[in-house]
């Protein structure tokens, strides 16, 4: 605003809100996502470990956090698959019109409802697949994601259907939670200034939320999880599958080129 003379104060004032604003939110979304995608693949390697080598009590966390560290090394690379296994998944979906396979059950595929479902239940498939890597002994990640992916190609939609499931059981459970949560809600905002309305509604909201991140979608996930281990046992890479996803994404691509190291040759499925 200085710079621009004092015509140019206000609105200088006002962009550099804007840019203040935009810089820190960017700071928090990206701290938000590091320290939460990080605290649930701690999870998920806390599930799929083996219990006879697994310390007892809080002495899991850090067990689970040296599983993550010792598979990925450098936190960039955890982050890295996670966005690598999204986008092989979502391009799998969109290719196979996955929403008008599932049908949902007096939805129209293309409603509001049935995509956030659809989703939510996409989240589910991406730390599945995340577990099989956590839970292998190499230290090489990327070839166990490769294989996952395959597997979850060639069981798609039953795999799919089971996460939307139970995705939508978990949004009416929240639900239930959240109608539970504004009787003591409104008398907490009893005490608050302003309207008493939107405190209970917000405040019942935040329970319901930390409820569901907190407890039902670990739960989910485990669930999940053990339906994946279940569908696929006995299973191998399809050579068909390889092929259509190495054509059909981009990050299949990339998932591939990190699971061969240098001077070797990939693997031939039957």
């Amino acid at each position: 605003g200085a710079i621009g003379g004092p015509t140019g104060r206000v609105p200088g004032a006002f962009w550099g809100m804007i840019g203040g604003l935009a810089f820190i939110g960017a700071i928090l979304w990206w701290l938000r996502e590091y320290l939460l995608f990080l605290v649930k693949a701690g999870h998920v390697a806390a599930m799929v470990r083996d219990p006879s080598t697994a310390p007892a009590r809080f002495g899991q966390i850090g067990h689970a956090l040296s599983i993550v560290q010792q598979r990925f090394r450098e936190m960039r690379s955890l982050l890295a698959a996670d966005q690598l296994i999204r986008g092989t998944i979502a391009t799998l979906i969109e290719k196979a019109d996955m929403p008008a396979t599932l049908r949902f059950p007096g939805l129209p595929s293309s409603s509001g409802p049935a995509n956030l479902i659809l989703r939510h239940a996409l989240r589910f498939m991406n730390e599945v697949v995340l577990a099989r890597s956590l839970r292998a002994a190499s230290k090489n990640p990327w070839p166990e994601l490769r294989d996952a992916l395959i597997l979850f190609a060639q069981n798609r939609t039953a795999l799919l259907r089971r996460a939307t499931i139970l995705a939508a059981l978990g949004y009416a459970i929240t639900f239930a939670i959240f109608i539970v949560a504004l009787m003591p809600a409104s008398a907490l905002a009893a005490s608050f200034p302003g309207v008493p309305g939107a405190a209970t509604l917000l405040l019942a909201m935040v329970f319901a939320w930390s409820v569901k991140q907190a407890v039902i979608e670990p739960f989910l996930i485990a669930l999940m999880i053990e339906a994946v281990s279940r569908t696929t046992r006995g299973q191998s890479p399809d050579a068909d599958w390889d092929t259509t996803l190495t054509e059909a994404s981009p990050q299949f691509r990339e998932i591939k080129a990190r699971a061969v190291p240098r001077g070797t040759h990939p693997p031939r499925y039957a």
